[in-house]
């Protein structure tokens, strides 16, 4: 007779649960969506319209019935702190740990160029849905798994050139610069802009992000003639630069990248913020579309303190990441998987989706990872705390 220990005991039940038990279904599984932004410290607001965008577009995609059959999806934040370092660390974890799907970007060109070669060489989707930068996409990686919804600075730097032409009559505009990758960006964007209209920069000055004091660079710009300042910078630098020349007493015109709509600029900046012209990929004031009164209605729902377009700070992050969560659930649906290579050949493979910002044809391809283009660029300028298109100043 076999001698019944505790430990055969406790074999047998194992293998009459697993005998008895139903497996866990596929379809049961939730596909993690993962998100590295900043969200805290000064660009928090960026990192909040971000996660307020792709939260709503997984409700929506959830309250249908969720992906490939009943899977719903679940959001995985990580905190970058606007630190490069961090940011990897943070797009590590969830690559490895978490094993998300999908990665979310921030608002910070410096974190999401260090998490690029990270995201490509593991293959994992990467999906941003502000940062600017232009190498951030166009990387030279094939196959390239980063694909964005978002300005890209190439294209931001033409704008703001023909803005500053047309708006404030520019021949010879000056640059003022935040000293990092992004800025760095931007330099070479707008000095091929400038060239390509015949003109060339007063002079170029740059600052670091943690300067309070930018009168020195701002003085040299003055005194070369500079009739117009091109602006790149996040919330806290470009504060600092509007409050140098609110010291040097020097009234410019300023046509800045959408740095300043990232956070608290108004209270940082002065009552002089008013007078930055800024780039934005997206307005919720003026006529909208059935989509966009969709999406307002379930913000007012979702945050309580939403009353009406006033109220959605840092909007382009909100339509941003709505959007690029959308178009990721049309590839995954597509392909019919969520393995990295599905998705991303379902991005690029996308023929016309009715989003938020734009009806999108064709939005990606195997050569192209950005799904906006300069045509897609409205001006904006704050007025109070709210940031209004440019001419709706009331």
């Amino acid at each position: 007779m076999t001698r019944f220990t505790r430990r055969t005991f406790v074999a047998a039940c194992m293998a009459v649960a697993g005998s008895t038990l139903p497996p866990l279904t596929q379809a049961a599984e939730a596909i993690k969506i993962g998100l590295v932004a900043a969200l805290s410290g000064q660009s928090a607001l960026a990192g909040e319209a971000i996660t307020r965008g792709l939260t709503v577009a997984i409700d929506e995609i959830n309250a249908k019935g969720g992906l490939l059959g009943g899977r719903k999806l679940v959001l995985v934040s990580r905190d970058d702190e606007s630190n490069p370092a961090k940011g990897v660390i943070a797009a590590r974890e969830l690559i490895h740990k978490e094993k998300v799907a999908v990665i979310f970007g921030g608002n910070e060109t410096p974190v999401s160029m260090a998490i690029v070669p990270l995201v490509n060489q593991a293959k994992m989707p990467f999906m941003n849905p502000w940062a600017a930068g232009t190498g951030i996409t166009r990387n030279g990686a094939k196959p390239n798994y980063v694909f964005r919804v978002s300005a890209v600075d190439e294209l931001v730097d033409k704008a703001m050139v023909q803005y500053a032409q047309k708006t404030f009559k520019s021949t010879k505009p000056g640059m003022i610069l935040v000293n990092n990758p992004w800025g760095e960006s931007n330099a070479k964007g707008l000095g091929a802009a400038l060239a390509e209209k015949g003109l060339k920069a007063a002079g170029i000055e740059k600052f670091e992000g943690s300067d309070v004091d930018v009168v020195p660079q701002l003085n040299r710009l003055k005194a070369a003639g500079a009739d117009t300042l091109l602006l790149v910078g996040n919330v806290g630098p470009a504060a600092q630069v509007v409050k140098s020349l609110d010291r040097m007493g020097w009234k410019v015109p300023i046509v800045s990248h959408w740095g300043p709509a990232g956070g608290r600029f108004t209270e940082l900046g002065g009552p002089n913020a008013k007078n930055v012209h800024f780039v934005q990929t997206y307005s919720f004031f003026g006529n909208q579309s059935p989509v966009s009164e969709r999406v307002i209605k379930e913000l007012k729902a979702k945050y309580p303190s939403i009353k009406g377009p006033d109220d959605i700070n840092a909007a382009v992050g909100v339509a941003n990441a709505y959007d690029g969560m959308q178009l990721v659930a049309h590839a995954i649906t597509q392909k019919g998987s969520i393995a990295a290579d599905a998705i991303r050949e379902g991005l690029e493979g996308i023929d016309r989706h009715e989003g938020l910002i734009k009806t999108y044809v064709k939005p990606f391809s195997p050569t192209v990872h950005d799904a906006l283009s300069e045509n897609d660029y409205v001006w904006a300028q704050f007025i109070g705390e709210r940031i209004l298109p440019v001419g709706m100043a009331k």
